[in-house]
Order: C-alpha cells, then sequence, then structure tokens
C-alpha cells in the first residue's frame, strides 16, 4: 500500500450501491491498529491471528478529495492491496473460507474491519469504510480506566494480561515509550509515557542547532563516548533503558508474580539493551510484538 493510491484513484463512477452483500463474511476479518507512525494489520480467520504486517500512514489531504462512495471504493481497494503485497511475497497463505475465493474478491467484496486508533485524522478518513467496527474504551473489560487512556495501551494491556496472566505489566516501545499496569483483578493501577528511543533521537536531531540525526545502535553504545553522534546514543539507550529497569523493579515491589512484557516496534532493541546492561532484569520480559491484536482478538470473535 503506497500514499499515492488515492492521488491515482480512478472510481468507475460515484455510487453508493457498488458493493454487493457478501455471507459468510464472519469467518475472516482484518484488524487495523493505527499507530503514531504506522498502520499495524492483523488478518484474522475465525479466531487465529494468520499475519500481522504495517504499512504508511494514508494522506487524508488525497483521501478527502473522493466523494463517499470513491472513498469507500478506495478503502477496499487499499485493503486489497495490502494483503495482496504480502502474499505476493509469500508471507501468506488466505484461508480458504466461503468469505474469500480469491483475493481478486477483495476489490467488490469489503472483509468486515476492525479499527483500533490514536491518531483522529486517520480514524476519520478509516470511517468511511464500509464493513468497520471502531472499538472504544468502554468495551474493554478492563476496571479503572481514565477517558484518555490510549486505546492502544488499553487494548495491548487487556491482550497481555489474557495472554499471560495478571497481574501484567506492559511495557510498549514505539513511537512513544509507554508503561501500563492492571492487577490481578484486570484493574489498571497506572502506568507512565515517554517519548520513545527513535522519537529521543530525531527530536535532538530536529529541535538543536549543533547536534546530528543519528540511528539507533545495534547494541549497547559506550556509555562514555568521544563523538557527538556516539554521546548521544549513550544518553538515550543508557537513560532509557535505567528508566526501564526502575519502572520493573517498582512493578515488582508491588506485585512480585507480576508477568512483564514488552510489545512496540523497538522491543526487540530494547530487550537488547536491558540484557545488556541488566541482565537479570531482562531475563523475565516477555516479547510480545502481537499484543494489541491479542486484545482486539477478545473482542471481534462474535462480530
Amino acid at each position: 500500500m503506497e500514499n499515492s493510491i488515492a492521488d491515482n484513484f480512478q472510481p468507475p463512477a460515484c455510487t453508493d450501491s457498488f458493493i454487493p452483500e457478501l455471507t459468510g463474511k464472519t469467518q475472516v476479518k482484518i484488524a487495523l491498529a493505527i499507530g503514531n507512525s504506522r498502520l499495524h494489520w492483523g488478518l484474522f480467520a475465525g479466531k487465529t491471528l494468520e499475519k500481522t504486517w504495517d504499512t504508511e500512514h494514508l494522506k487524508a489531504d488525497a483521501v478527502s478529495r473522493l466523494c463517499e462512495a470513491e472513498k469507500a471504493e478506495f478503502l477496499v481497494e487499499t485493503v486489497m492491496r495490502s494483503i495482496e503485497q504480502i502474499s505476493a511475497h509469500n508471507f501468506l497463505c488466505l484461508p480458504a473460507t466461503p468469505a474469500i475465493s480469491n483475493l481478486h474478491t477483495l476489490s467488490v467484496v469489503p472483509l468486515p474491519l476492525v479499527l483500533a486508533s490514536v491518531v483522529p485524522q486517520q480514524t476519520a478518513i478509516w470511517q468511511s469504510y464500509p464493513e468497520v467496527r471502531i472499538i472504544t474504551l468502554d468495551q474493554l473489560a478492563i476496571g479503572g480506566i481514565y477517558p484518555t487512556l490510549g486505546i492502544d495501551r488499553a487494548l495491548a494491556l487487556l491482550g497481555a494480561g489474557n495472554k499471560f496472566g495478571w497481574p501484567v505489566l506492559l511495557i510498549d516501545a514505539g513511537t512513544a515509550l509507554t508503561f501500563t499496569g492492571a492487577d490481578v483483578n484486570r484493574y489498571l493501577i497506572g502506568g507512565a509515557i515517554l517519548p520513545g528511543l527513535g522519537l529521543q533521537l530525531s527530536s535532538l536531531g530536529k529541535k538543536t542547532a549543533g547536534l546530528p540525526l543519528v540511528s539507533l545502535p545495534e547494541s549497547l553504545p559506550c556509555r562514555w563516548a568521544k563523538d557527538t553522534a556516539g554521546a548521544i546514543q549513550s544518553g538515550v539507550v543508557y537513560a532509557t533503558v535505567a528508566g526501564v529497569r526502575d519502572f520493573i523493579e517498582d512493578w515488582r515491589c508491588l506485585f512480585p508474580n507480576s508477568k512483564i512484557a514488552v510489545t512496540g516496534g523497538d522491543r526487540t532493541l530494547l530487550l537488547q539493551y536491558l540484557a545488556s546492561a541488566f541482565p537479570d532484569t531482562a531475563a523475565s520480559v516477555i516479547e510480545a510484538p502481537d499484543a494489541i491484536f491479542w486484545g482486539i482478538s477478545l473482542l471481534t470473535v462474535d462480530c
């Protein structure tokens, strides 16, 4: 899926009746978790998560120029193209179900789409999808949720708790680095938010006059660097890892038997850094890349 699709989209006609009825559509679903940086996709066959993948945000200005029927058709085509791309690379074999006989069916028959989003502008785009269900906080079986809690944090917490057991601490190493914990009764204890590893690096590069843009190192950097790029890497990585360890240790004081899981795009690097700096702490942290989709699956079984 490319951002330029909407710019080149040419519908055959602007009509509200181009989508035929779909039978047996509960067997295959698409889940879309819209994060701050990317679109996170999951394809479900029944209760089974078949595949996950990521793409870029859609261009809101390009989509806004389409009429409502065109938007709906474009979004169905966007889902189809996204699945075709991963299928073409042998990443996915679609299950044989009455809902889908082949990939081309998706261009005219929309798969049910379950949506969770933390980006209002992107949410507005996908509301035009003809078979969309938007997940909200009130649908989640977690106590103590406050109104501004991110749906991504809540769903990932629910998924991790259901998968590994309660209490649980869920660390999301994405654009933002978040900590979210709940007790044995699925009651939210609370959490914290700080800039993620990549955001810290890009902020220094973009908001200062003399500091360069640098990338995350593949392994724990030298703490006492002798060049500017190395000093930035050292500061961001060591301070973040120390903070993660501190939150984990404090949580363990509250809930000694709690599971601790990490998700998000930078989870693997974060775990590598943590394992190098604090191996005992890292040993008990579970990698959970699909935590948000585990949470979504608990809400979509009957839809």
